[in-house]
């Protein structure tokens, strides 16, 4: 195996797992590092799909014990039966726009510009939801009703934009609608399962001739460093939160976003060709 392309992998894998639960956007940080090292092509549609799902079951491992408590208690227990009703809730809008915009989001929008752009305006725009006197309606993720999961399901359609950050327009948008810090948080973490499992599961059967036995080592050290880092900023982010806001992640958006957008204006690199 090729040592360059192996270590495309662990770089990629890396990204993914810090970036995916943070409100950063994934997806726009694979976009421009995937640039950045000339990974790119058929392969990248593959190996995007196992990083993310290393991702997610990083996230799945973590809340193991609630996942299983919720699958029992759905025969007889109202906190479970309600939990699953607001996850298929709140899963649903992006369901629908993701199917019907995937590809034109991905022929127009997959490129370092529009996620510098969007990394800033989601920066400017979390700064003001931390701002604002938040009046929490639900202090945990057991507290909410199937409107506010309805109103957080509507927010992550936003992240359908690259650079907007799936984990940041649910965590902002729940802030916004009443969410507590936490209560926000975990939710995105929750809401991610279907929402990562879904799109890995249509893209996967999507691109399935795109996987060949010869990627196997490549997708493996992608699949594992995804799910180590992953995990790591998952329990990270929890900790942090616990005594600061959301408005570090904002300033990081709006300073790399700024960066990109620079660079690109004084040519010294071409963002404006480049796709992922």
């Amino acid at each position: 195996m090729d040592l360059w392309v192996a270590f495309q992998a662990l770089i990629l894998g890396l990204v993914e797992g810090l970036t995916e639960f943070l409100p950063v956007s994934s997806t726009g940080h694979q976009i421009i590092v995937a640039d950045l090292i000339g990974f790119g092509g058929e392969r990248a549609l593959a190996f995007n799909i196992i990083i993310q799902l290393g991702a997610i079951l990083a996230v799945i491992w973590e809340y193991r014990s609630k996942i299983i408590g919720v699958v029992r208690g759905l025969p007889n227990d109202a906190g479970a039966q309600r939990f699953t009703v607001n996850l298929m809730i709140a899963f649903f809008p992006a369901v629908v726009l993701g199917v019907a915009l995937s590809d034109l989001i991905h022929h127009y929008l997959f490129n370092p510009i529009t996620v510098a752009t969007a990394l800033v305006i989601g920066g400017v725009i979390m700064l003001w939801a931390e701002k604002r006197k938040h009046a929490i309606r639900a202090e945990t993720v057991d507290d909410m009703d199937w409107k506010l999961a309805l109103k957080v399901g509507c927010a992550q359609c936003l992240a359908l934009v690259p650079g907007t950050s799936r984990s940041g327009s649910t965590i902002i948008g729940g802030l916004l609608f009443g969410l507590s810090r936490k209560a926000a948080t975990e939710f995105s973490f929750f809401l991610a399962m279907p929402t990562m499992v879904g799109a890995a599961v249509y893209s996967g059967y999507k691109y399935r001739d795109l996987f060949v036995a010869s990627d196997l080592v490549v997708f493996a050290i992608g699949f594992v460093t995804a799910f180590i880092f992953a995990m790591l900023a998952v329990r990270a982010l929890l900790k942090f939160i616990g005594h600061h806001s959301y408005a570090a992640f904002a300033w990081y958006r709006i300073a790399f976003g700024l960066f990109i957008l620079l660079t690109w204006q004084l040519a010294w690199i071409d963002w404006s060709t480049a796709v992922a």
